[in-house]
């Protein structure tokens, strides 16, 4: 129902010419489960004695390696340990990701995945797939999505990738001087910026910095519905600008 909500929505900001059809950008961003580190136990845990606070019990992590494969959490099995970058704290996390058109920057098609390295290049992939017509497009996005992967997938989907360069990375940029020296790969650049406010509204207005749900399909279902809110309210804003006052 709540993807079923935001197509109709972006159904009529496409009647009002609000969208664009051609030029996209993606992106994707850590939201925090709801579930404590504490949960985060060894997938194979034998029996242990009774918590001294059944409650809040105390937990000792000190010299225990803990990963994905190792480890999951109790109460949110679906939620996957990840950080933010080098040197941040690893959090129990979903990665929520969006695929927002570059006329008004109004989300075009969201999909919450879980936090693996490669989930916002795969759910990327994913909703580019559903971009309605058959004519080509463009799609820009951060360092993250330059690798050769990505771009071979884009090309085969007529989709014309104009991802940030990533120079440091081994084997050089996937993106060719051919695709940085024409005018639209700067516009790309530049629009794709915008996705970040969409980002901050979830977040901060929508209240999904951490979500409130278990499961991937919960917390997808919440996080698409306020992504149609979000388009209602930039809607609205573009509706009273090419509306006259009376």
């Amino acid at each position: 129902m709540a993807k079923e909500f935001l197509a109709r929505v972006v159904g009529q900001a496409r009647a009002q010419g609000w969208t664009s059809d051609e030029h996209f950008t993606v992106d994707g961003t850590l939201l925090e489960a709801w579930a404590s580190v504490k949960s985060f136990q060894p997938k194979d845990k034998k029996s242990s004695p009774p918590p001294d606070d059944p409650g809040n019990p105390t937990v000792n992590f000190r010299g225990e390696e803990r990963s994905n494969q190792t480890h999951e959490s109790k109460t949110d099995p679906e939620a996957l340990l990840a950080r933010k970058g080098a040197g941040k704290e690893a959090k129990l996390s979903y990665c929520g990701n969006l695929l927002v058109e570059n006329r008004n920057g109004l989300i075009v098609s969201s999909l919450v995945w879980e936090a693996t390295g490669t989930a916002e290049r795969d759910a990327a992939m994913a909703m580019l797939q559903d971009v309605p017509g058959t004519g080509r497009v463009t799609v820009g996005g951060d360092k993250g999505f330059d690798t050769a992967e990505f771009v071979r997938e884009c090309r085969n989907m007529r989709v014309t990738p104009h991802v940030a360069q990533n120079l440091a990375r081994r084997g050089g940029s996937a993106i060719d001087g051919h695709t940085t020296q024409h005018a639209g790969y700067g516009i790309s650049q530049k629009k794709r910026k915008r996705i970040e406010e969409c980002f901050g509204w979830l977040k901060t207005i929508a209240l999904l910095r951490k979500v409130r749900h278990r499961g991937t399909l919960k917390v997808d279902w919440i996080f698409t519905f306020a992504c149609a809110a979000y388009n209602l309210v930039r809607m609205r804003n573009l509706m009273a600008v090419t509306v006259p006052a009376q």
